[in-house]
C-alpha cells in the first residue's frame, strides 16, 4: 500500500486545475482548426501542442535530480533552453530569413506603387494601438504590441511584444498567428463590402519582367534604407533581405534550399511550441486576453480596409492605369495567403482575371511596412 501511495503522490493528478482543463479545450480548438480545417497548420499545430503541454504537470521548463549526497537539485529543463530562441529574439529573424528566401519580390519591383498599399494596410496597426490606449487598460508599449497584430505578421508581433510587453507575449502571438490562419475567412466579407462588382473585375496591366540585377540591388537598397531609418528592427530587415539576396543571386542554391526548408521548418516547430508554452492557464485566462483577441480582430479588419480603400483612391487619382482594389487587402503581411485570397475572390467574379502576382506586390510591401512600424514603436517606446 505504501508503494501505491508513493506512486499516486508522484503523479500529476493533484496539480491539474479547472483552468488547466479550460486550456485543454482551447488547445483542442486550435488543433481542430489546424488539422481539420487546415488553417495555417504549420503554425497552429505546434502552438496548440505547446499550449497543451504547458497546462500539464510537466517538467519541461524546470526539472531536477538527486545528487550523490541524496539532495534534490533543480535545474533548467528542455523548453527553458528552446524558449530562449524567443526570449533572446533569435527565432523571429530566422523565420524572416526563410520568408525572404521563399518570396519573389519581383511584382513589387515591377509595380512600385503597390508599396503604398502595404503602407496603407498599417492603418489598422495605428488605429488599434490608439484604441487600446484609450481604453485605459493598456500602457503605450502594450497597446503598440497589440496593434501590430493588424499587420498579420507573427514573427514581428513576437519580436515587438518581447521588447515592449513581454508579459502579453502569449495572447498577442496566439492572436496574430490565429488571425493569419483565418485570413480566408476574415478578409472576403470586408473585400466584398468595400468594393463594387465593377471594381472586382478590373484587369490590371501585365507586369514587366524584372532582371536579376534589379532584384539584387532592390534587396540591398531596401535593407540599407530601412536600417538607417529604423535601426531597432535591423535584425528582421537584414535577415529578410539576406534570404531574398540568397534566392536572387543564383549562385548559392544549397543555402537557398536550406533557408527555404530545413532552417525555417526546424525553427517553426520550436517557435510554435515555445509560443504555445507561454499560454499557461493562470496567465492566459484573464480579461485582458479577451480584450487582446477582440482588438486583434479590429486591427486586422481595419488593416484590410485600409489597403482596399487606398487602392480605390489610387484609381481616382490615376484612372488611366487602374488597380483592382482586391489586391489592396494583400497589404497585410500574411505571405502568401493574403495574395491568394485576393486571387480567389477576384476569380469568383472573373475566372480569367489573374491577380495573384499583382497582389504579391502589396503583400511583400506589407511585410516591410509592418517591420518598419514595429521599429518605430521600439524606438519611441522601448
Amino acid at each position: 500500500m505504501e508503494t501505491i501511495k508513493d506512486m499516486v503522490a508522484n503523479m500529476g493528478f493533484s496539480s491539474i486545475t479547472g483552468s488547466m482543463l479550460i486550456m485543454w479545450v482551447v488547445a483542442s480548438v486550435l488543433l481542430y482548426l489546424g488539422i481539420r480545417k487546415q488553417f495555417e497548420p504549420l503554425l497552429l499545430v505546434p502552438i496548440a501542442f505547446g499550449s497543451l503541454l504547458t497546462n500539464l504537470p510537466t517538467r519541461l521548463f524546470y526539472d531536477g535530480g538527486w545528487n550523490v549526497q541524496g539532495m534534490f537539485v533543480p535545474f533548467e529543463g528542455l523548453y527553458y533552453f528552446i524558449s530562449q530562441g524567443v526570449q533572446l529574439e533569435l527565432f523571429p529573424p530566422i523565420i524572416f530569413l526563410g520568408v525572404g528566401a521563399l518570396t519573389d519580390f519581383g511584382p513589387l519591383i515591377a509595380n512600385p506603387r503597390t508599396l503604398l498599399l502595404g503602407g496603407a494596410a498599417q492603418l489598422g496597426v495605428l488605429f488599434t494601438a490608439f484604441v487600446a490606449v484609450v481604453t485605459g487598460v493598456f500602457t503605450l508599449g502594450e497597446a503598440a504590441s497589440i496593434g501590430i497584430i493588424g499587420g498579420a505578421d507573427g514573427p514581428t508581433s513576437i519580436f515587438l511584444s518581447n521588447k515592449l510587453a513581454k508579459h502579453l507575449l502569449g495572447p498577442i502571438a496566439v492572436a496574430a498567428y490565429t488571425y493569419m490562419a483565418l485570413v480566408p475567412l476574415i478578409q472576403p466579407p470586408i473585400m466584398k463590402l468595400l468594393t463594387t462588382d465593377h471594381e472586382r473585375k478590373i484587369r490590371m496591366k501585365s507586369l514587366r519582367s524584372v532582371s536579376r540585377l534589379e532584384r539584387i540591388v532592390f534587396a540591398i537598397v531596401v535593407m540599407v534604407s530601412c536600417i538607417i531609418i529604423v535601426p531597432d528592427v535591423s535584425a528582421l530587415i537584414a535577415m529578410l533581405m539576406l534570404g531574398n539576396l540568397l534566392r536572387e543571386c543564383g549562385v548559392v542554391d544549397r543555402l537557398v534550399k536550406a533557408s527555404q526548408n530545413e532552417i525555417i521548418n526546424v525553427v517553426t516547430i520550436f517557435l510554435g511550441t515555445s509560443v504555445g508554452m507561454t499560454m499557461q492557464a493562470d496567465l492566459f485566462l484573464r480579461p485582458t486576453t479577451i480584450m487582446i483577441i477582440a482588438l486583434g480582430v479590429v486591427a486586422f479588419g481595419v488593416s484590410t480596409a485600409g489597403g482596399l480603400l487606398f487602392a480605390k483612391l489610387m484609381n481616382v487619382l490615376s484612372p488611366n492605369n487602374p488597380v483592382n482594389p482586391l489586391i489592396g487587402s494583400a497589404g497585410v503581411s500574411a505571405v502568401p495567403m493574403a495574395a491568394r485570397v485576393s486571387q480567389t475572390v477576384g476569380a469568383k467574379y472573373d475566372p480569367q482575371n489573374f491577380l495573384l502576382m499583382h497582389a504579391m506586390g502589396p503583400n511583400v510591401a506589407g511585410v516591410i511596412g509592418t517591420a518598419v512600424a514595429a521599429g518605430y514603436f521600439i524606438s519611441k517606446l522601448g
